[in-house]
């Protein structure tokens, strides 16, 4: 595995800040997976920034090696990973929402957290397409998706044909290594908008966790203002037929088909199920990213299907696991009042800050949500 890590302090988030709005503009966006089939039956998009290249690329390399071939991703990683860190107890790894940049949410979120995210690493990996690579001047070996296709497990255009979810799986892989972590406790994956989709999607189908869990590394998931989620049947909110919406229960809402190669088939959709409604599973959801025409909002039929808004979607997907699990749910939402759709805003919030780096309450059986009483609470400062 190849890395080029710098240590970076909170100096690199106050120069963050002279993005300013530029890292605000959208965290993320939804629409259709990368697929042909996709997109030949996906609206047309008019939204002005899909060919907009970043602004900046991270300044680290990740090398991803898969059965298909290798590729690189930029990543940038608060720690320097290539040597041992002893005192690192926890590591965040962040996707970033739709534009892919932003890139330093996190990172701000750890300052405003103060000795809670003392011994945490923040890993960011970034997701380019074409006109990344070509504006940027990026060496052939920089892996591309396609517009959508890195959000829902696709593989790369290129170099090699490589799931935007073997990125994770090589993360994990690394943070497993006790040379180089020997006292991690947790690692917390996190997504905002577009990256809130990518983690949903990977707590379901995801294939990276098993070194972890072998070290005893506990797993969060934190799934932030995502525009859709995967489903493990044809039930709705909004009351929809399959001959009405071809995509309704199509991956990247479904698994009747569309999969992206990374799932292993034959797909067994209960054993999909059983084993996500099994993970730890935080819904962070602003209770203000509630306008249902939000440029960036998935107006799909089969994205509609799911409710009017981000903030709806998620209660009611909650609401249809509850009655999954036979209202033994153990996964929690948390709910950031007056914020809308912003991932520094949501990770910075009491309750963004307590999912990533400290205790979250217990889920209320009754579907009641504690922490519209206040009662998210960091970790204990270190010592």
């Amino acid at each position: 595995m190849r890395t080029n890590m710098r240590s970076t302090p909170c100096s690199r988030v106050l120069a963050a800040a002279a993005l300013g709005l530029l890292l605000q503009v959208a965290s993320g966006c939804a629409g259709q997976a990368a697929s042909v089939e996709a997109a030949a039956s996906a609206p047309p998009r008019t939204d002005p920034l899909v060919l907009t290249p970043v602004p900046v690329v991270q300044d680290g390399r990740l090398e991803v090696a898969t059965p298909a071939g290798r590729g690189v991703v930029p990543i940038h990683v608060t720690r320097d990973w290539s040597v041992p860190q002893p005192d690192v107890t926890r590591a965040v790894v962040v996707i970033h929402g739709w534009p892919r940049r932003d890139l330093t949410s996190a990172e701000r979120a750890a300052v405003e957290a103060g000795p809670a995210a003392q011994h945490t690493v923040i890993i960011t990996p970034q997701f380019l397409i074409a006109a990344d690579i070509e504006a940027h001047h990026l060496p052939g070996d920089i892996l591309r998706w396609g517009r959508d296709g890195w959000k829902t497990g696709y593989d790369a255009h290129g170099p090699a044909p490589i799931s935007s979810f073997s990125v994770v799986d090589t993360i994990f892989a690394r943070l497993a290594d006790r040379r180089l972590f020997p006292s991690l406790e947790q690692v917390v994956l996190a997504g905002h908008s577009a990256g809130g989709q990518y983690v949903q999607r990977y707590a379901a189908v995801g294939r990276g966790q098993a070194p972890l869990l072998a070290q005893g590394i506990a797993i969060r998931y934190v799934v932030a203002n995502p525009s859709s989620y995967l489903y493990f049947g044809e039930a709705r909110p909004v009351a929809t037929s399959a001959a009405s919406c071809p995509r309704l229960n199509r991956w990247e809402y479904g698994l009747d088909g569309g999969l992206p190669p990374y799932v292993q088939q034959p797909v067994s959709v209960s054993a999909i199920e059983a084993h996500y409604l099994a993970q730890d599973i935080v819904y962070l959801l602003g209770t203000a990213d509630i306008d249902p025409n939000h440029k960036e909002l998935d107006r799909s039929c089969a994205a509609e299907a799911q409710g009017p808004t981000r903030f709806a979607r998620g209660l009611d997907y909650v609401a249809w696991l509850r009655t999954q699990s036979g209202g033994h749910l153990g996964q929690r939402v948390l709910e950031v009042p007056g914020v809308g759709h912003s991932s520094t805003r949501m990770y910075a919030s009491p309750c963004g800050r307590a999912a990533l780096f400290g205790r979250v309450p217990d889920a209320a059986p009754d579907g009641a949500n504690p922490a519209a009483d206040g009662q998210c609470a960091m970790a204990d400062p270190p010592g």
